[in-house]
This record gives C-alpha cells, structure tokens and sequence, in this order.
C-alpha cells in the first residue's frame, strides 16, 4: 500500500471534522488564545511504536507553528517510560490534536506490535505475513500503514486494485473456470490491468484454477497443513501461494514451515490490543 501525502491529509481532516466539528469549545474557554505550552508523549507499554508520522502531520494539520521535536521512530522498540517526542506551541491546538493524534498512535502501536511478534515467529521462512481487508471503516490507511511499520506485507488495499475472487463469487459466478475467465475478459474489454488472484476450498477447485491460469497467486483457504503440503506438491512452484483462513498467532509459524510464500491474517488488525500511550503537558 503507498502511503499517499493526499490521503493522510484527507483522512486527517474528516477525523478533526468528527472530533472537533464547530470548535474545541472546552479549550477555547479555558485556555487564554495566546498561551503557548509543551507536551510530551509517554510511553506506557512495551512494543512497537507507530504513527508518529502521522502524529507529525495531524499537529500539523491542527496548527503549522506547533513544532514537534522526535526522539523516537516509526518502527522503533518502546518500553515503559520512553518519550517518543515533545510538542510545542499553542496550548489550545495541542489539546484539540491530543485525542486524534492518541487514538491513532495508540491502535497503530498494537498492530506494529502484533505484525513484529508474527514477523519473528516466521524468521527462518520463505514466507511473508499480510493483512486483509478486515480493517476499521474510515481507518484503513493507518491500520495498513501500522502493518508496514511492523514488517508485515499490505495485501491489496480495497476492491479497486486487486480482482480477488473468493468463494461467493466462485459460487456467484457458477464455478472456478467461469470466474476467472470472466475476470479476464472484463479485463481485456475495460483495459484496466489488474492482478488476479483466487481462493481456492478444495483440490478439486485447485486444479480447475491451474488449468484455466491467468493468476498472480493462489489462496488456499482454510486447509490444513497435510492438504497444504499436498496443494503445494500440485501447484509445483507455478504460482505464489497464500494461505488464510482463521490462521492464528499460534499456527502461523506451521503454515510457513509447509512452503507457503504467504500467510493473511485478519487477526493483525481486527484483534490488537492498543498500546498505553499519554500525551501529557510539561509543566
């Protein structure tokens, strides 16, 4: 996924339009306009940290003259008491920034997090983790960004950049072969250049899928590990092959040691715990 300087500020501004709508009514009057101030970012957990670039640019967004001075990265391993940065500036805007920039930082730490602790338990394999679409609506572009922070891989980013045909369009589409030769002449006939991917169940679906080709990759979903060393003998290292379906921090290391070159995971972002972060002002 290509993190776009367009999309982090479209994002940033329809959650400041959430959070902030009309005005921060409560700093407005308590704080005194001209009241200029400093913060620190506190580290209240071990892991991963993540988001502080975004954290740069919603301070930004929030108030130009806020200058934030990082001591920690992206990427960089935390632990209980760590500073990350300081910010300064307007007492006013750091406390309209400090919730968004919190929430954001916090969730993204859980799932760089989560990815490194996956990361670590492929070491030694060919094979790659990636997330899915099973992502925070209006929150993907974070959470898919956290992924890449942590050493994960980002599978496509929504249904626009990627034809991945799955098991209801397979049984939508009236079977393997019709699907993916329809996907191919959609393709041909719009002139968009999309790769294709499918899901497979069986052997049986499998064989259909090799026969009709066309494919950047095959998904094995939900086998398990014997079928998938015996999908893997069939497939003969013609496609890259992924496998998902309810694959867990305790049977991924398993799935990667039958010779997959990938493993998606939902679990990366739909079941983190968030990271304790606090923005706290220096007094």
């Amino acid at each position: 996924m290509e993190i776009k300087e367009a999309d982090i500020k479209e994002f940033i501004q329809l959650a400041l339009k959430e959070d902030v709508g009309d005005g921060d009514h409560t700093s407005l009057s308590t704080i005194p306009a001209d009241a200029q101030g400093k913060a620190r970012l506190i580290v209240k957990d071990d892991g991963i940290l993540a988001g502080v670039e975004l954290a740069k640019a919603i301070f930004n967004e929030v108030d130009p003259e806020l200058e934030v001075e990082v001591l920690m990265q992206d990427g960089e391993e935390i632990k209980y008491g760590d500073i990350a940065f300081y910010v300064s500036g307007k007492d006013q805007s750091i406390l309209t920034a400090e919730r968004l920039v919190l929430n954001c930082m916090q969730r993204m730490s859980g799932i760089a997090t989560t990815t490194r602790d996956i990361v670590k338990k492929l070491e030694g394999t060919k094979c790659k983790v990636l997330d899915t679409r099973k992502t925070t609506p209006n929150f993907r572009l974070p959470e898919k960004w956290a992924v890449k922070i942590g050493g994960g891989v980002n599978h496509r980013t929504g249904l626009y950049d990627m034809i991945l045909i799955k098991d209801n369009h397979v049984d939508y589409a009236g079977g393997i072969k019709n699907a993916l030769q329809a996907a191919k002449k959609y393709l041909k006939e719009t002139g968009r250049e999309l790769p294709i991917e499918i899901e497979v169940r069986d052997l049986k679906e499998l064989e259909l899928a090799l026969e009709e080709g066309g494919l950047v990759r095959i998904m094995l979903d939900n086998f398990d590990y014997d079928l998938t060393r015996e999908a893997l003998q069939i497939i003969d290292g013609r496609f890259p092959v992924e496998s998902s379906g309810g694959i867990t921090p305790d049977t991924v290391r398993a799935y990667a040691e039958c010779g997959v070159d990938f493993v998606s995971m939902g679990y990366l972002t739909h079941s983190v715990k968030s990271l304790d972060l606090s923005l706290k002002a220096v007094k």
